[in-house]
């Protein structure tokens, strides 16, 4: 299997590949954080690093097999000001052409989600040589409005799936791949991948004991206030976002 993993990270794509007992052939990862890619050269040498995501000429890479990336989510997030993505002069971008006239003419973007027609540009680079290039994307839990744009530039509807099924972190995510899909009574193609059995993993369950966790990795009193108080902005501007504390299983500074 050849694959290329856009905004790759410490190569969680390759980790999960390996558990799988997947055989990749070559693995193609674009990243720009230095300390990222070292750590996934650490992990796996052989990976071939492509740098920014903006400069890759996909066709250049021949037959790949799979296209993994979660592009760039805070433009969102609902933890964010929800920009979606647009440039710098406010102009929301809805269509891969679109984006690619505005590139072509130096237009700067706002933050990075804009950074999702590149996955497309991408992905359909690719179809160019494997018109059946298998593909996973994954982003953060979004207004309906930029969920249906990102839909519509893939093709199908996402999954969405909340990670504190399998973890002790809420994580809501929204997945959309063509490795399983189905059609709905609509005509609409959806990503048919089942929700994860809840495995009942709570935040005591991973929590080291006091003795076991040096001072270093505790919050100083400041940091834990300022993030008290960011919730409760959260909660007065209508909100459900912000930091929890819990008790047991670990030292934690009391809420006052």
């Amino acid at each position: 299997m050849i694959v290329l993993s856009l905004f790759d990270g410490m190569s969680c794509g390759q980790i999960a590949l390996k558990e799988l007992g997947a055989h990749v052939e070559r693995y193609y990862a674009s990243e720009v954080d230095k300390f990222a890619i070292a750590q996934t050269q650490l992990n796996f040498p052989e990976t071939v690093q492509l740098g920014d995501v903006r400069n890759i000429d996909a066709r250049k890479l021949g037959h790949v097999d799979l296209l993994l990336g979660g592009s760039p989510c805070q433009s969102f997030s609902f933890a964010g000001k929800r920009a979606g993505m647009s440039t710098k002069q406010n102009e929301e971008i809805y269509t891969l052409d679109r984006y690619l006239e505005l590139k072509q003419a130096g237009f700067e973007f706002e933050g990075q989600s804009y950074l999702f027609w590149e996955y497309i540009r991408i992905l359909h680079e690719l179809r160019e040589t494997n018109p059946n290039v298998f593909f996973l994307l994954e982003n953060v839990e979004m207004g309906k409005k930029w969920e249906k744009v990102l839909s519509e530039a893939i093709g199908l509807q996402g999954v969405h799936i909340n990670s504190a099924l399998v973890s002790a972190q809420i994580r809501k995510r929204i997945y959309w791949t063509n490795i399983r899909i189905a059609q709905t009574t609509g005509g609409d193609w959806i990503t048919d991948i089942p929700q994860p059995e809840d495995k009942g993993i709570l935040l005591r369950d991973i929590l080291e004991d006091d003795a076991d966790v040096d001072e270093k990795f505790y919050l100083k009193a400041q940091t834990v206030q300022n993030l008290i108080a960011h919730k409760l902005r959260n909660e007065a501007a209508g909100r459900n976002y912000g930091a929890v504390f819990h008790t047991g299983g670990g030292r934690c500074t009391p809420l006052k």
